[in-house]
Order: structure tokens, then C-alpha cells, then sequence
């Protein structure tokens, strides 16, 4: 059925409403709506995973799931190939990216396809072992659900983008039973405020799709912690701050190189096969990797490290060393990043969120175990776990706030929301230094869309030099006299004059303010040339350049105007200071209106 027959079914209830219920209480009746099927989404495709991983392992004896396990991957990521080729059309979109990108440039326009395709192909993925997790595109699914509900009933810009983040929020609250860390994502990941306005409906719709989670899906995905924190480990907890922030850049540059090497594949068979084995090979190695790995991260809470090991090539070994569990903890948090890029740059669907929990989860392990051996401090490994945890996504996904409540959440461990702050406002801080932008926003910066923490930068790159060029300004050559100066004087509508060349290429600028000495000296109009009186530009102006380093350019040398040029130095017209501010007003009300 298309948009418009929906449209022509609604029109009765839509009128109805307009008559009977105002537009803040219609706004959280569809909050509501929309956190019920973002939470039904998601309990629908963690039960599916859960259930086919289950059936998958379970024809196989034990003694052989380390094989399965490395062959399973390239047949999930060829059926995602083969589903995105046949059925999108060879547009998936995977990410958050394309959500934030829709948001900030599209007026939150989700396309309808992505009610469905993050589900299925992200199923497809995971269940056969791919190694990424599943709230990206759980979260780009609400995000799809709270985008075309908004479409559908005839809602305003403004407010589907609310009702766009509200999706998004529903998603990762339904995944984690965690309604404020939903909430917290869709602020620091999809929006760049939260007004009361927006607050209410956010957590509306957060607080629903974990209802519906906790009533269709069993209880909290980590053990809970309850026991305090003792003040002489804060030092300890600044060091793991800058482990955590270390490991984030190290997981945001290598996702980008791998994502490169990857593009420079144009067959699509190659990327499936070369990919596969790859992962299946590093799931051979390091069986950690395989899947999203939260069931590792539940058996570093529960206190059984030792079975990291297990069906990996160094079980044999074991019980020989003491270190051989961190050996295989090290190579698993070093190379899940890897896994995961292979897996979506092959063609599977994922995200960096999950990816970003199992490795800071062995990145506290690994540092608790280290200081526990050296009998300098005996810590809680338990509570270095889940701080690594935290600091880890702050570092990686660059939101702090959100990562402090989803493990406060997720863990129950509120007693260590200290250490919570520390760890990941310090991860989070270093990170921000080495990486301005996250993983979800480095690729768009790249592309010159800014998004969020730079809105001004953001809405400016709606615009474009070309756009905004104001070519009425009359050229004149170096060669004119001043007489033949003064007679354009008296036909322009402006005053100032590029000088240009025969080939068009700018020479100088000449101001009627500067020469206006000149103007009243008959006897210099046939000596004096434009070459004599003209001045180099303060600066010039390419097309791409970005609009907002261009005004603080002109903020800098206190000019209303500079030349335009091309790529070759030939004038194209100039770009004026209130021309940028003007259009970047209406950019701004047509942002915040509907």
C-alpha cells in the first residue's frame, strides 16, 4: 500500500485528533506507539538470534564446534549479500551513520526500507557467528519505526525528528532494559539538545520498549553488582581511563584502515570469500570472536575467565600457565575490531556498539588480573570489567553520559557511578583529543556533513559557495584608465570592482573607498591605470571551501566581501558576509520549526 492511500485511510482520524486531542498529548500517544514497536523489534530479533545460534551449535558435537564455528561466518555474510543485492537492491546502509546523516541533512527522513533491512540482515550476520552487535541495527530500526510513524500521521520536521530519536532510544532500551541509557543515546548520538519539550516523549517511548522487553524477554543481560568501591583505588581507576581512551583510538583508526582496505575490493564474491575466511580464521584462533561475544562478557563477570580458552588451540595448555588466559583475552580485545570490520566490510551488518563493550570488558579483565597478580592492590576484577566497559564506548561511540547509565543499568551497579564518572569522563576527554569525531561520525565529517557537536559547522554545510555567490559586481581590467574607471563608477551597483585579466583570472580588487582621492583629479584620468590603484584581496574564496572557516576568515580581516575563485584563479563573483549570515538564519528557523 502506498503513503498516499495510508494517507487517504488516516484523514478521518487525523482530523478527529485535530478537533480532540492537542498536539503535546498526540505527541506522546505516538511516543508511546513508537516504543512499543521499537521494543517488539528488538526482543524479535535478539529471541531469533539467540534461538537459531542455539540450534545452529547444537547438531554439532562439541569436540567440532571450534570448525563450525570458523565456517559459519562466510555463510551469514554471503547470505546478507545475497539478501541486499536481491531485495534492496544492493542499498543496505549499515550504521548509525546513515540515521545521523538522515537526521542532520534529510529532514529525518528514515527510507521505509529500514523498517525491515537492518533486521533481517543483521540476523543473517550474527546468527552464523558474524562478529558485531546488534544495537546499531536494532537502534537504526526504531529509528526507521519513529521516521515513517511521524510521515505517516502527517507530522511536522521538528517533531519527527523528536519521534526519530525516540524510535532510536526505544531500540537500545529494549536491547539493554536500560530506559535512561536509551534515552541518553538518542541525546548524545542523534540530537544536539534536549529541551523539557523533548525529554518527555524521549523517555516515554524508552520506558515502554522496556516494558515490553522485560514482559517478552528474560531479565538483565549481566550479572548485577552491588558491593561499593573502595577510595584507594582511584588512581587505578585514572589509569584505566587512559587504557580505555587508548584503546578507543586504537579501535576508531583501525576500523577506518580496514574499512579502506576494503573498499579498494569491487567484486562482491571476492569481499565474501576473502572475508569469511579471514574471520572464520580468527574465530579459529581466538573462538572469543565469534558472535557478539556478550556471552564472554558474562563469563568474565561470573568469575570464569579460564573457560576463554576453551575450544581454542591453546585449551591443551591451560592448566600450564597462568598467563595463557590473558594471552587469549589480549589477542581477542586487539583483533574484535578487526573481526567486526571484516564482517561488515564483507558484506555482513553490525555495529561498533557491542564490539565496543566485549573489548572494554576485556580491556578491565586484563588490567584487574595484571595489578592482581603483582600483588600490589587486590582489586575487584568485577568492577574493572564493567568500567572498561563504560570507558570503552564513551571512548569509541563519544558518548559519555550514555555509557555511565547503561552499565549503571545493565549491571546494577550503581554503587560504582564514581568510578563510572571517572573512568569514562577521562576515556572519553583523552580519546576526544586523538579523535575529535566518533565512530559513528568520523566517515560523515570526511564527507563535510557535521552533525551535533557542531551545529553551526552542521547547518552551514547545508549551504554551498556556489549557492550563495553574488555575481553583480562589475570587472574591470588592469589596463583601464582612471576616467574609464569612473564612468563604470557612475553604472554599478556596487563598490567594488575585481580586476581581472583577459582570460578572467583575478589580478586585484580596486574599492571606490580607497580610490576616492583619486576621483577628484581631473588631470590623473588618462595617466592613472586600474593596475596603479587596484590592491591584492584580503583572501580569496574556493567552491568547496567550508562556509564556516570562510566567515571566520572574514571575522578575522574585518571584511564584508571576498572574491570567488575557481580551481584555474579565474573570478567568479564574490561571497558577502551578510549573504552567508542571512541564509544561515533561515537555514536555523527551518531547522527548529516544522
Amino acid at each position: 500500500m502506498s503513503q498516499n492511500s495510508i494517507h487517504r485511510l488516516l484523514l478521518p482520524l487525523l482530523l478527529w485528533r485535530v478537533r480532540h486531542i492537542s498536539d503535546r498529548a498526540y505527541l506522546i500517544l505516538v511516543s508511546i506507539l513508537i516504543g512499543l514497536l521499537a521494543g517488539l523489534a528488538a526482543v524479535v530479533l535478539k529471541t531469533l538470534v539467540h534461538d537459531s545460534q542455539g540450534l545452529l551449535n547444537a547438531w554439532v558435537p562439541s569436540q567440532y564446534q571450534v570448525f563450525s564455528s570458523s565456517l559459519y561466518p562466510i555463510i551469514g555474510i554471503a547470505l546478507t549479500v545475497l539478501f541486499t543485492r536481491y531485495f534492496l537492491g544492493g542499498e543496505l546502509g549499515r550504521g548509525i551513520g546513515p540515521v545521523i546523516y538522515n537526521v542532520a541533512r534529510q529532514g529525518s527522513i528514515v527510507p521505509r526500507s529500514k523498517l525491515y533491512s537492518q533486521l533481517v540482515s543483521s540476523f543473517l550476520t550474527v546468527t552464523f557467528g558474524g562478529s558485531a552487535g546488534l544495537e546499531a541495527p536494532i537502534s537504526v530500526t526504531g529509528a526507521a519505526i519513529g521516521s515513517n510513524a511521524a510521515r505517516v500521521l502527517r507530522i511536522g520536521r521538528r517533531q519527527r525528528r523528536l519521534l526519530t530519536a525516540c524510535g532510536a532510544a526505544g531500540g537500545i532500551a529494549a536491547i539493554f532494559n536500560s530506559p535512561i541509557a536509551g534515552v541518553l543515546f538518542a541525546v548524545e548520538v542523534l540530537l544536539s539538545e534536549l529541551s523539557a519539550a523533548y525529554f518527555v516523549p524521549l523517555l516515554i517511548s524508552s520506558a515502554t520498549a522496556t516494558m515490553v522487553s522485560k514482559a517478552l524477554y528474560a531479565g538483565q543481560p549481566f550479572v548485577l553488582i552491588t558491593t561499593s568501591w573502595p577510595v584507594d583505588a582511584v588512581p587505578l581507576y585514572l589509569m584505566l581511563a587512559l587504557f580505555t581512551a587508548l584503546l578507543s583510538v586504537y579501535m576508531i583508526r583501525v576500523y577506518f584502515w580496514a574499512d579502506r582496505q576494503f573498499s579498494y575490493y569491487s567484486g562482491v564474491f571476492w569481499k565474501v570469500v576473502l572475508g569469511g575466511l579471514a574471520l572464520g580464521g580468527l574465530v579459529f584462533l581466538f573462538p572469543p570472536l565469534y558472535g557478539e561475544g556478550y556471552n564472554i562478557v558474562q563469563l568474565l563477570l561470573g568469575g570464569h575467565s579460564e573457560q576463554l580458552v576453551d575450544g581454542s588451540l591453546f585449551d591443551v595448555f591451560k592448566d600450564q600457565s597462568a598467563w595463557l588466559v590473558l594471552v587469549v583475552a589480549a589477542g581477542s580485545m586487539l583483533l574484535k575490531v578487526v573481526a567486526t570490520t571484516i564482517t561488515i566490510g564483507s558484506g555482513g551488518n553490525g555495529g561498533m556498539f557491542g564490539s565496543s563493550l566485549f573489548a572494554g570488558a576485556l580491556c578491565g579483565f586484563i588490567f584487574a588480573r595484571l595489578i592482581n597478580l603483582s600483588g600490589l592492590y587486590p582489586i575487584s576484577e568485577v568492577h574493572f570489567i564493567v568500567l572498561g566497559m563504560a570507558g570503552t564506548l564513551a571512548g569509541v561511540v563519544h558518548a559519555p553520559l550514555t555509557a555511565i547509565f547503561l552499565i549503571a543499568e545493565i549491571t546494577g551497579g550503581y554503587a560504582l557511578f564514581v568510578p563510572l564518572m571517572l573512568v569514562t569522563s577521562g576515556s572519553y576527554l583523552i580519546t576526544r583529543y586523538f579523535e575529535p569525531y566518533s565512530v559513528y561520525t568520523r566517515k560523515l565529517v570526511q564527507k563535510g556533513v557535521y552533525v551535533n557537536h557542531d551545529r553551526d559547522r552542521g547547518l552551514l554545510a547545508l549551504l554551498d559557495v556556489t549557492s550563495l555567490l553574488q555575481t553583480d559586481f562589475q570587472p574591470v581590467h588592469p589596463n583601464d584608465t582612471l576616467g574609464e574607471l569612473v564612468h563604470t563608477f557612475r553604472h554599478a551597483s556596487r563598490n567594488l570592482f575585481p580586476v581581472v585579466d583577459d582570460d578572467d583570472r583575478l589580478l586585484g580588487v580596486v574599492s571606490l573607498d580607497a580610490v576616492r582621492h583619486a576621483l577628484f583629479d581631473d588631470t590623473r584620468y588618462t595617466t592613472t591605470r586600474v593596475r596603479d590603484l587596484m590592491d591584492e584581496p584580503l583572501a580569496v574564496v574556493r567552491p568547496d571551501d567550508a562556509l564556516l572557516d570562510t566567515l571566520r576568515r572574514m571575522e578575522q580581516l574585518d571584511a564584508w566581501a571576498l572574491p570567488v575563485l575557481d580551481t584555474d584563479g579565474r573570478y567568479l563573483g564574490f561571497l558577502l558576509k551578510s549573504t552567508i549570515l542571512a541564509n544561515y538564519r533561515r537555514q536555523l528557523l527551518k531547522d527548529s520549526g516544522d
